[in-house]
Order: structure tokens, then C-alpha cells, then sequence
């Protein structure tokens, strides 16, 4: 099965911090998908820490391991939504949108969507 990543999961992947080891199983093993608005989130995080090439170098391989689900309007929808009914950010509601359309465990660490967890299968990474 599938599982969702948020920002948080690949951010642990790409510092090698103590979740890094199961989100890398699931990626090498081709069982996750993200949002790409959540791997522009990636992006922006690794560029602030270790420039724009190294980061598009460490992004582009996620991005060719992970299946990407870029956002269409239903999706975008289906965030602002999510959005509207809780405190967290319109990013990280595009990953909760996208686990609940694909019926996927959502991977994080983010306390706010793991208090999501009446409404969506969540995973703690922390």
C-alpha cells in the first residue's frame, strides 16, 4: 500500500534525522506519493540550508522515486476546505486533501495534522 509524505517525512529522509530510515524503505520500494506543492515545501526548506543546486539535486531524486500528484482542481478544493476547518497551513492541507483522496496513510510529524487523526489515517514520525 501506498503511503502519503508530507514535507516533514522528506526533510527527515533528506537530513538523515531518525525517521529518515523508514520514509527511505518506502520511497526505494516505490509505496509513496506527495503532493508536489508539498515537495515545493521540501524544496524552499533544503534551499534555505544548503543552496538552490543541492536542493534541486536532492528534490529531483525524490521527485523520481515519489509519485507525484500535482494539484487539479478538485484537489485545490478539497485543501481549501481542509483549510477552512483547521489550524495548519494551506500546504500542509494539500498533503491531508491528498491522503483522503487516495485513501493513503499521510507520514508526518506535524503536530497539527496529527491531530487530524479522526479523519485520516496519520502516522507519527517523531
Amino acid at each position: 500500500m501506498a503511503v502519503i509524505l508530507d514535507a516533514f517525512a522528506v526533510i527527515a529522509l533528506l537530513n538523515h534525522e531518525a525517521a529518515g530510515p523508514r520514509v527511505r524503505a518506502r520511497v526505494e520500494a516505490g509505496e509513496s506519493a506527495m503532493c508536489s506543492v508539498n515537495l515545493g515545501e521540501v524544496l524552499y526548506v533544503e534551499a534555505e540550508r544548503v543552496g538552490d543546486a543541492r536542493a534541486l539535486s536532492a528534490v529531483g531524486e525524490i521527485r523520481r522515486r515519489v509519485a507525484l500528484v500535482d494539484p487539479d482542481w478538485p484537489l485545490v478544493r478539497a485543501a481549501a476546505f481542509v483549510k477552512a476547518r483547521h489550524r495548519l497551513s494551506y500546504a500542509d492541507a494539500f498533503c491531508v486533501a491528498t491522503a483522503q483522496r487516495m485513501r493513503a496513510p499521510l507520514w508526518t510529524g506535524d503536530p497539527e495534522i496529527l491531530a487530524l487523526g479522526d479523519e485520516l489515517e496519520v502516522v507519527d514520525l517523531r
